[in-house]
Parts: C-alpha cells; structure tokens; sequence
C-alpha cells in the first residue's frame, strides 16, 4: 500500500510562489502529492505542463489536475456541453503532458432531468469525450468524476460506479471526495461502507476537508472547511490501513498543506511511515 497527500492548489506556506515553489515546500513538509487547479482557466501552456511534470518527478511529487468548474455536461445549452467538453479534453491535454494521475470533474448538474435520463446522457457524453481524449493521445491520465455535496449534481458514489461499469474504459474512474459524500448524506458517512464499494480499485483518488454546518438549515452545507471533526478524519485512516488501501489524498481544506500535515500526523501516530 502507499499514501499520497498533499493540497489542492499550491502551497500556502511556500517561501517562493507558484508551483515551483510549493513543490520544493512540500519537499520541505515530506508531503508527496498535489493537485494542479485550473479552476477559473487552463493557465499553463502545453510545454509549461511538461515542464511541471519534469519538476514534480525532481521532487517525487505525485500529481493530479482539477479542470474548470465552469463545466456543465448536462447542461440543455449545446454551447455549454460544447464548451465543457473543450475544458475537459484541454485538461486531460495538460494533464497527460505533466503526467499527472487524473483529471478531476465536477460533471454536472441534473437540471430537469430525471436521474435515469441523466445517467443515460452523462453515458453517451463520456463515451465521446473518451473517444476525443484518445484521438489527441490521451493514453495514462484518466477523468475522474467527482462525488458532489448536492443532491441537485451529478453524481453520488453508486451512480459513478454505475458509470464505470457501463463505459468500460481505462480512461474512466471517480474522485472520492469524502466531505461531499458527507455532505449529501446530511452529516452521515461510513468509511468502511464506502471503501468496499472500491476496494476492486489499485489505487484510490480522493478529496477529503470539513464541510461547514449551517445552523439556520440544520444541514451541512458545499462549504469547505479546516479539518476538525466534520467528518472526523481519523475512523478513515484507521479503515485505510486496516484494508491496506493504496490511496491519495488531497486536501481541499482552507488551510491546505497544513491539513495535509494533519493527516499525515494521524497515519503516523496509527504507525504508518511515509
């Protein structure tokens, strides 16, 4: 088995900025993993991206790319797919170059479609994604469909583990975002339940922060938060190592790295050693 951590997005303690930078601070922390954020725009250029995935090698950083949020596969626009599926293949692109492990999607909200309906969409969608994805020679990097904090997205872990089934591609798996599913089961959540249900996978990838309580609703609300106990953190490194999972973990936390940091405490103090 093997642990990856690491923040989404650079860090927040690094002495010089960009991601140079923060790949020589997690080097400095012994934190082995991040996440590259195009979440307003793709920023790096196609030789840029090899030059990240050059560096991250250097500093035995394992890698992985977050594409837009502003994608919407389900979306009744054309122009919207349309332009989602651009982001997703320019993502994939990018990501293949800097040979990071996946692309991570927030896929798309449901809309007026009833959930069969959606699923049966989102299929043909990524069926010709992937098809796109190969014919730009698109061979490692995979999408990575997240699990999403509100019942009104795409998609929870059954639906997703569907998806996987029925597309039957090596360019197809799902980002395991724990808060989320949190979230979207209204403060419930079983760890053991949720790593059997991938335990077929080699390697799993996967989000984890707190997410933020709203008194006014009594509902846990798609807010990210500092990691405390919402969801507690330490019952899923204890079932991480009692199933021997191979896992990467990326801190989607406010305070990034530090949380990282957190995590990486805990697995140590349970005995395990990065």
């Amino acid at each position: 088995m093997e642990i990856f951590l690491g923040p989404g997005g650079n860090c927040l303690t690094a002495k010089e900025k960009g991601t140079l930078g923060s790949f020589k601070r997690l080097k400095e922390l012994k934190l082995n993993a991040q996440e590259i954020e195009f979440v307003r725009n793709i920023y790096l250029s196609q030789k840029a991206a090899e030059e990240t995935g050059r560096e991250a090698k250097n500093y035995g950083i394992r890698l992985s790319v977050h594409a837009p949020y502003f994608i919407n596969l389900l979306s009744d626009k054309k122009e919207t797919v349309s332009a989602s599926i651009k982001r997703i293949l320019e993502s994939l692109d990018r990501a293949e170059r800097m040979e990071a492990e996946v692309v991570v999607v927030h896929a798309a909200y449901y809309g007026k479609l009833k959930k069969e309906e959606a699923f049966e969409k989102m299929k043909e969608i990524t069926l010709k994604i992937i098809e796109e994805a190969e014919k730009i020679g698109i061979k490692k990097t995979k999408i990575a469909y997240e699990t999403m904090a509100k019942e009104s997205q795409f998609a929870d872990l059954d639906e997703l583990l569907r998806l996987m089934k029925e597309v039957k591609s090596k360019l197809l798996t799902i980002c395991v975002d724990f808060a989320h599913l949190y979230a979207r089961n209204n403060g419930k959540i079983d760890y053991s339940q949720i790593l059997e249900k991938v335990k077929s996978f080699k390697h799993i990838f996967s989000h984890f922060s707190n997410m933020k309580y709203n008194i006014n609703s009594k509902k846990f609300v798609d807010v990210h938060e500092p990691i405390n106990s919402h969801p507690p953190f330490e019952p899923l490194a204890k079932e991480i190592l009692k199933r021997k999972v191979s896992i990467t973990i990326i801190s989607e936390s406010p305070k990034l790295e530090l949380d990282s940091l957190k995590m990486k405490e805990v697995f140590e103090k349970l005995g395990y050693k990065f």
